[in-house]
């Protein structure tokens, strides 16, 4: 997990510079005691295989004796010795996990099969039962509200993810409710298992957030939420107090700011001056509605689930230079309709939002599109994105990354491993650097830090999307939800003073 850069002349070294690269791309440089132990330990596994190659062909003789040559390496370093029984309890314990929800995201299992998606492994419990195997998870669970489904659960979790990844084991998650239980409220009895401290992390349908995070809060389980964290501003600021109230971190899982070429793009936006205009496109193909049939237009719409993504990006761009101050929808009907067998719901949704910027008292405005009545394509979700500053622009395609694959009996895909490598290495899993597991590794070395004493929840304020700072994304989707219900009637949010940092606190309709 670390970056090492030494400079040298050919004989002698003239500085080591030694440096731990956080998301907010701060350079922290390591202790001298941990740089040495870094260093040290990749010598000591250069000289195992070293002493292994020079024995000749391997046998396991040689590899002891590579393993010996490695071990003294790091002797004559370390000088290390057992630990004492004392010293080994205080060694850090890795936070419990409890991931609540066994969908799509988190399995790959929806309606009793695999999905037809790019998450045929989901993605959450892979990123933890590997971050476990790592040393950064301990205990974890997870639970749904069907437990007649779990068996088969289990049973594609072993063949997806037991069978494809050398060293991930499925059966160590344990499960609620009991199988052949059905039970809406097993998260309640999942949280209390777990022992304030510990994370849940919670993917289900978006009108469930709400309840389910605040008992694991009450809990003293710090929490991260899909996007979006909750539906409506007052119960997002009502978890804003709980959170400080139970003194845990609560964050979005809003993975698109930890994608290095969106990351690039804001620090770029924040030097082109004051706003103009923001154009952000989403969508996911038609057959998505069998997989979200569950829910789909009954505790959620498009808006909720795509138009997350861009608005906080776009709002995190924008922070402490302009505040969203008008919002607008409109929408698109026909198709979903009738996938979803007579629900009332949108296929194509765009909300309209008016900025005021700070810096001149300009204004400039967002339009942010998302469907799920798309054709298939080349990609799972076709996502792009145009700013324009006053000083400059920028423009991303993030489903197209210069990346393409065609395989026979297999439809031509344009892929993006940056956010997501489901193919193994060497039989491994090898998907640590990507931004989807990131956004995850992140939080979980938060809770490691703010369980410590080392930091506190507050701390993380701008560095991830601690619920505290993300309420203007809340606010401009209900706005928007609104507005539709109201046939297009504008929404004014309310805000208690001119502060640049300031979050809506309301809204109200305009005449």
């Amino acid at each position: 997990g670390s970056r090492f850069s030494v400079r040298a002349t050919p004989h002698r070294f003239t500085s080591l510079h030694i440096f731990r690269f956080s998301s907010s791309c701060e350079a922290r440089p390591f202790s001298p005691l941990q740089a040495l132990s870094q260093l040290t330990d990749s010598l000591a596994t250069n000289m195992f295989w070293k002493g292994a190659r020079l024995a000749g062909p391997l046998s396991r003789g040689k590899i002891a004796a590579g393993a010996a040559a490695g071990s003294a390496a790091l002797a004559l370093v370390h000088q290390s010795k057992p630990l004492a029984a004392e010293d080994a309890k205080k060694l850090p314990v890795p936070p419990g996990c409890l991931m609540v929800g066994t969908g799509e995201y988190v399995t790959g299992f929806v309606g009793g099969k695999g999905v037809d998606s790019d998450k045929k492994c989901g993605v959450l419990a892979l990123v933890c039962l590997d971050l476990r195997n790592r040393g950064k998870i301990g205990r974890l669970g997870m639970v749904g509200t069907n437990g007649q489904k779990l068996p088969a659960l289990r049973e594609h979790m072993q063949k997806a993810l037991g069978e494809v990844y050398e060293g991930i084991d499925p059966s160590v998650i344990e499960t609620w409710p009991k199988d052949g239980v059905v039970d809406p409220a097993a998260y309640k009895d999942a949280a209390a298992a777990f022992k304030p401290g510990d994370l849940a992390i919670i993917f289900t349908p978006d009108d469930t957030h709400y309840d389910i995070a605040m008992a694991c809060i009450e809990r003293g389980l710090h929490v991260m939420i899909t996007k979006p964290p909750v539906k409506s501003l007052k119960q997002h600021l009502e978890l804003v107090e709980a959170a400080k109230k139970h003194n845990v971190l609560c964050v979005a899982e809003l993975h698109k700011r930890f994608d290095p070429i969106y990351l690039d793009a804001r620090d770029r936006i924040r030097s082109l001056g004051p706003f103009s205009y923001f154009w952000a496109y989403m969508s996911q193909p038609k057959s998505q509605l069998d997989t979200f049939k569950a829910w789909a237009g009954k505790s959620s719409d498009i808006s909720y689930y795509l138009n997350s993504h861009h608005i906080d990006y776009h709002e995190w761009c924008l922070h402490g230079k302009a505040r969203p101050v008008r919002v607008t929808a409109h929408s698109s009907t026909g198709v979903a309709k009738e996938k979803l067998d007579g629900v009332e719901t949108e296929d194509t949704i765009t909300i309209v939002v008016d900025w005021k910027n700070f810096e001149d008292g300009s204004v400039g405005h967002g339009v942010y599109t998302s469907s799920w009545v798309a054709a298939k394509a080349d990609v799972h979700s076709q996502q792009r994105w145009f700013y324009m500053g006053q000083k400059g622009e920028v423009t991303v395609d993030q489903a197209h990354r210069g990346y393409t694959v065609a395989q026979d009996g297999v439809p031509f895909a344009s892929v993006n491993p940056l956010f997501w490598k489901p193919t193994p290495s060497e039989g491994r899993f090898a998907a640590q650097r990507t931004y989807g597991y990131i956004s995850f590794e992140e939080t979980v070395d938060a809770v490691a830090q703010v369980n410590s004493g080392k930091k506190s929840a507050a701390d993380y304020d701008g560095l991830l999307p601690t619920i505290g700072t993300i309420a203007g994304t809340t606010a401009i989707l209900e706005a928007g939800r609104r507005s539709l219900d109201a046939g297009g009637r504008p929404f004014e949010l309310l805000y208690e003073g001119d502060g640049r940092f300031e979050t809506p606190i309301g809204m109200r309709p305009q005449a």
